[in-house]
């Protein structure tokens, strides 16, 4: 977890939580942690939530049953709850792959936007730097997001961004022009 303590004159804004959710290495983080860096720069209160940061701290007695997911979310979801009600822009990167949860989550949260980072299994499979998809393959990591357990697509996302096709800068400037045009932030 991220926070932009500055004391800069704080931005106006609303708070709202941003879901980015997708395949693991669709480019959830990657585009988090830029849109975050972008944000602050712009003196926003901006928390930055990640979901392999989370799983090595908060809730890394979890594992990957549906169940442990479930729970991992629901943490994670009353966390940017009360960080939103604060009036903090929550940037979240998580795979979350049922929409039922994402659901839960955006009926809890409030101001949510679901960003779905979507690129191809096969893309997700290249920039694996940390071999999970082949380890998923050969079975030696059980319930792995878009091998051996679902990813449901989000059918009604507030954005899609194509990283197969976009540019991280790309990416992050589309979530910037939608916070502008749907007035959560000036």
């Amino acid at each position: 977890m991220t926070a932009n303590n500055s004391k800069k004159k704080k931005a106006k804004q609303n708070g709202l939580v941003i879901w980015l959710t997708g395949l693991p290495c669709a480019g959830k983080t990657t585009i988090g942690d830029k849109l975050f860096e972008v944000l602050k720069k712009k003196g926003f209160s901006v928390v930055r939530l990640d979901g392999d940061v989370i799983r090595k701290s908060v809730n890394e007695n979890l594992g990957f049953s549906k169940k442990d997911r479930d729970r991992n979310l629901e943490i994670v979801s009353d966390l940017s709850k009360s960080l939103n009600d604060k009036g903090n822009i929550v940037i979240a990167s998580f795979v979350s792959p049922y929409r039922e949860q994402r659901e839960k989550i955006k009926r809890k949260t409030g101001n949510f936007i679901e960003v779905f980072v979507n690129a191809p299994l096969e893309v997700c499979e290249k920039r694996d730097k940390k071999g999970l998809y082949k380890k998923a393959r050969l079975g030696k990591i059980k319930n792995f997001t878009g091998i051996s357990d679902p990813y449901e697509n989000p059918v009604n996302p507030e954005l899609e961004l194509k990283t197969d096709k976009e540019t991280v800068k790309e990416s992050v400037n589309k979530v910037i022009k939608y916070l502008i045009k749907n007035g959560y932030i000036k």
